[in-house]
């Protein structure tokens, strides 16, 4: 027995320093791959229209969007235009956010709550937003109104339902040692609601903004002499297909960037998540 049990290789613990080396390196990696990976398609775009094998007329290469894109910077009509597309997602995020966080956490709160608006949610959430469009601009007209309404639409549910989901998988007890020591509605709000729902909610707030991204370029298609969905549109109008590319880029390069903000936001708020 001690000659088998001799002849066992000891097995050493990892120490918490190379634990932390190791993770380190595996977060390098992938932001290395991150970073390279749509690198490499561009690459792989612009060799496939040089060569022939793309039609340039639909899909340009990335060196003549590139230019396109510093022409559009130089002359300022890229900045007016995403001003104006940010300062209607804001107003947008704000008017619908807001109301969708507040009513989300009383409806996770109040069953009766819950009971008098979940069936409203239910039958106006699975209506296409874009659908609603024409109705909206009937209301509040051609002006900015209308494209903040779209916004705050497609961003009010996503953040409600998230809302209520986070409260309601809160684990009853607290709520319990909130009434026990009889906490006032603000303060239960306050101290065992909102931190409990913080992850659900920030996912919520995640999907409203890309939705909110995505519906404010749809507006501004229709009825707008300013913003990214508005210069994509022009366009197609003047079959500039660059700048259409262009337009696309920067949406996408918005949302990526409020991606980033969002998850150093959840990082501070709900550090426990990065552990996992």
């Amino acid at each position: 027995m001690s000659a088998v049990s001799d002849s066992q290789p000891e097995v050493t613990p990892v120490k918490p320093a190379a634990k932390a080396r190791r993770k380190m390196s595996l977060s390098n990696r992938d932001r290395l791959i991150s970073i390279f990976s749509p690198i490499a398609l561009l690459v792989i775009w612009e060799i496939l229209v040089r060569v022939g094998l793309l039609d340039a007329r639909f899909f340009p290469a990335p060196s003549s969007v590139f230019e396109t894109l510093v022409q559009l910077v130089e002359d300022g009509s890229l900045w007016a235009n995403t001003w104006a597309t940010l300062q209607r997602l804001f107003w947008g995020f704000f008017l619908g956010g807001i109301p969708g966080l507040l009513l989300g956490i009383g409806m996770g709160l109040n069953r009766t709550l819950r009971a008098i608006v979940d069936p409203l949610i239910s039958t106006t959430y699975p209506v296409p937003k874009s659908a609603i469009f024409p109705l909206i601009l009937l209301i509040f007209g051609l002006g900015e109104g209308s494209k903040i309404v779209m916004v705050a639409i497609g961003v009010f549910y996503p953040v409600l339902i998230n809302s209520t989901i986070g409260v309601l998988e809160i684990n009853k007890i607290y709520l319990d040692v909130g009434r026990n020591f009889k906490a006032s509605r603000w303060q239960t709000f306050r101290t065992i609601a909102f931190p409990g729902a913080v992850p659900s909610i920030m996912s919520g707030i995640k999907l409203g903004l890309g939705l909110g991204l995505m519906l404010i370029a749809i507006a501004e298609m229709i009825g707008a002499k300013s913003g990214l969905g508005f210069m994509i549109w022009n366009a197609w109008e003047i079959l500039s297909v660059e700048t259409m590319y262009v337009g696309l880029i920067v949406i996408a390069l918005l949302g990526v960037i409020f991606s980033i903000v969002l998850n150093e936001v959840e990082s501070k708020l709900v550090p426990w998540k990065n552990s996992r």
